[in-house]
């Protein structure tokens, strides 16, 4: 449980982001998920009074590609430690000329290019349609985007992010046609995160660092793994700085991220199966009547 005045910010990104100055009583957290196991252990800890929570998206170690990654597990996980707001650190391509590698870009757009993931927790007899127009958290994007700038990085407010499903980079064909639809980045990761975030009442927004600018740039190299690890490790103490801010400033107001289920759950409570409500009962629980022996 945690203090219902108090932020629980929760971090997805690489395995060296909780590495903060700072930060204290850091412990590691083993969470068993209805929907398998996370990505890796989450780390814990406390900054300045705020409590954080870290998970290494690909796992330690990078063990899982983007189709591979335990999007539900993830989530949940985060949901299940007390997490109000999270923020994905995400490494992604530039669309455009003025969006340079080593810029921030905290996007309020989602474009779904992905084929093979689990996109939603209410599946197996229980549906549930949540608004997603608006698919990040506004005020906790202005409030990283005001973090950035604050501690001096180059920052783009808004934009769209077209998620591929990869792992392979673009073809120079996609890269031309993202940008002829308009699209600020390419990555791979923030979609099902983004999604799965709302449903689970979590405000969420992505800070994407740019490392490249995918292939369509006729005056730069094409995207690397080379060139994306040399910028993101040039970044890493940028995203700390960036991440140390928000989590440090962030006031915890009473958004309306944290009520996404309150009219999205179409199925009849009486006629959701017992391992249904069971599975999805921290996600529910609040809107459905008390199961069978009182347990709300």
């Amino acid at each position: 449980m945690t203090d219902s005045n108090r932020p629980v910010v929760a971090i997805i990104g690489g395995s060296g982001l909780y590495e903060l100055e700072g930060l204290r009583d850091v412990r590691e957290q083993t969470v068993e998920t209805p929907f398998g196991a996370p990505s890796d252990a989450v780390v814990e800890g406390e900054l300045d009074g705020v409590r954080m929570l870290f998970l290494p998206r690909h796992g330690r170690g990078h063990r899982f590609s983007p189709t591979e990654v335990p999007y539900r597990a993830n989530i949940w996980a985060l949901k299940r430690l007390g997490a109000t707001h999270l923020i994905s650190v995400s490494a992604v391509g530039s669309m455009k000329e003025d969006i340079a590698p080593g810029h921030i870009v905290v996007v309020d757009q989602f474009v779904d290019r992905t084929l093979n993931r689990a996109r939603t927790f209410f599946e197996g007899g229980v549906v549930a349609h949540v608004v997603f127009a608006d698919p990040v958290c506004g005020g906790l994007a202005s409030h990283v985007a005001s973090s950035a700038r604050a501690v001096g990085a180059t920052v783009h407010e808004g934009g769209a992010y077209v998620c591929i499903e990869g792992p392979q980079f673009s073809t120079r064909a996609e890269s031309e046609l993202f940008r002829s639809w308009g699209m600020t980045v390419v990555g791979m990761t923030n979609v099902p995160e983004a999604r799965l975030a709302r449903e689970a009442e979590i405000c969420f927004t992505t800070m994407a660092l740019v490392t490249d600018y995918d292939c369509w740039h006729e005056h730069h190299d094409d995207v690397s793994v080379e060139a994306v690890i040399a910028v993101i490790k040039h970044n890493v103490e940028l995203a700390r700085q960036i991440v140390r801010h928000a989590a440090t400033t962030l006031p915890y107001d009473d958004c309306a991220c944290r009520h996404a289920l309150q009219h999205a759950i179409m199925t009849a409570p009486d006629r959701i199966p017992q391992d249904a409500r069971l599975r999805l009962g921290l996600l529910v629980d609040k809107y459905l009547a008390p199961r069978d022996g009182g347990q709300a």
